[in-house]
């Protein structure tokens, strides 16, 4: 994982990028981890309010990897909380964007992981074992592909086909 970018940067270089090869999330996202600033290869979780997949994947190695979940901006529920989130650090996980809520955030906080969501509720998901995994997600409008590359600090988050220098 790579700290040394900047995320103006990225978009300065490549604003004129008319194919799908660098987007740019939203700024709808919130910083709940402690890494500020957090990059990897980017793996999948597509599920709604039922983190089976999540737990799984957060719970297996992460070797630096960056799992976004589209979690279809539920505000309903949480789909990563405080043992979620220690796994996911203590796994080798760079981070973990969530297209919908997370809780337990003084727990989160303390989790050598960039953690990004839209909100918090306390209220945790029911395990159904649903979802999909390693597929092409849309986050709030933008498409995002296993095998990219996600860069996210303080003024945002990026994602492109390939690594960025």
């Amino acid at each position: 994982m790579t700290t040394n970018f900047a995320t103006c940067d990225f978009c300065d270089t490549h604003k004129a990028t008319s194919d799908d090869t660098f987007r740019v999330l939203p700024p709808v996202f919130h910083d709940y981890g402690q890494r500020r600033k957090f990059s990897g290869q980017v793996t999948t979780v597509k599920c709604f309010e039922d983190n089976s997949l999540v737990k799984a994947a957060l719970e297996s190695p992460g070797d630096g990897r960056v799992l976004v979940v589209d979690g279809g901006a539920s505000l309903r529920r949480a789909l990563i909380g405080g043992n979620i989130g220690a796994a996911a650090a203590r796994n080798g996980w760079a981070g973990v964007v969530v297209d919908g809520c997370v809780r337990d955030t003084a727990e989160l906080a303390v989790c050598d992981v960039g953690i990004r969501a839209l909100a918090l509720i306390p209220l945790p998901t029911e395990r159904r074992n649903e979802g999909q995994r390693d597929v092409a997600v849309k986050v709030q409008g933008v498409w995002v592909r296993p095998g990219d590359w996600l860069y996210a600090d303080e003024d945002g988050i990026v994602v492109s086909a390939c690594v960025l220098t």
